[in-house]
């Protein structure tokens, strides 16, 4: 197996790279500059053939079509997304094969409707080794239930029970020994208390995780107040971000190559 996990400090931005003896490999989260992962992947002998957005997200714009365009890879999101660029609907148990890793998806909202995890299994281990939680399951925290509404009308309510049951039928059911390397760490606005850790372990999460014990006591109305209450504001780019990685941003190439000089007044406008 291959693995390299990415860290973005000033978005607070965690993506991964993993492939197996196939010569294939997969991009979970990618960051908008794509080089590093093509470069990574060239070195290790392998070929980026699947990208995987654990959910669309909403405080970057994410790289996933550069990705897709330059290696001609699949792109996989939940089926909730709504996403409209070629991909790949992710429902409950699809799995990709990477020689002897296996990927294993698991339908996660809470953070958005359309959120998964990626299970990774080695060999013919019958555990998942690792599970990548985007931003459902945080090292110390659970993603924020209130950024759904800036592209659906659910309401953080909503999304906060939806995530209490992910985090009780579904993360919590995996072994303690499970690795947990999620999408963001400590300084990212889409939750609130993170680690500035990369990895932490479901066992590790279920001891010390505030967030957990309510779930672990059957609390879910005491896991809603705590999910909801003590927001801070949505930043205003956000909703760009998330109505732009739904359809899918423009390559970098087109965008330099409509490049030109502003007047004052146009930048004014623009600004």
């Amino acid at each position: 197996m291959y693995f390299k996990p990415y860290y973005l400090g000033c978005l607070a931005h965690a993506s991964y790279l993993i492939g197996g003896g196939n010569g294939e490999a997969a991009v979970i989260d990618p960051r908008r500059d794509v080089d590093e992962y093509l470069a990574d992947a060239e070195s290790a002998g392998l070929r980026i053939s699947h990208v995987i957005e654990t959910h669309l997200h909403a405080d970057f714009v994410s790289g996933h079509i550069e990705l897709a365009r330059r290696t001609g890879a699949t792109i996989h999101v939940g089926h909730r997304a709504g996403a409209t660029f070629p991909h790949h609907a992710v429902h409950e148990g699809d799995e990709i094969q990477l020689g002897e890793v296996m990927l294993r998806f698991l339908e996660t909202p809470g953070h958005t409707p359309e959120d998964t995890s990626v299970l990774a299994f080695i060999g013919t281990d019958k555990d998942p080794r690792m599970v990548f939680t985007g931003d459902t399951l945080f090292i110390g925290d659970v993603g924020r239930p209130d950024l759904a509404g800036l592209r659906t009308d659910l309401g953080p309510e909503d999304m906060a029970r939806m995530m209490y049951h992910s985090l009780a039928n579904k993360l919590l059911k995996l072994p303690d020994d499970t690795e947990v390397w999620p999408a963001h760490g400590a300084g990212s606005a889409c939750g609130r208390s993170l680690s500035d850790e990369r990895v932490s372990t479901i066992g590790r999460e279920r001891r010390e995780n505030p967030a957990l014990r309510f779930v672990i006591a059957g609390d879910e109305p005491g896991f809603l107040h705590y999910d909801v209450e003590g927001l801070p504001p949505v930043p205003p780019y956000f909703r760009h971000d998330a109505v732009t990685n739904r359809a899918g941003a423009r390559s970098i190439d087109e965008i330099l190559a409509d490049a030109r000089a502003l007047s004052v007044p146009e930048a004014m406008d623009r600004i």
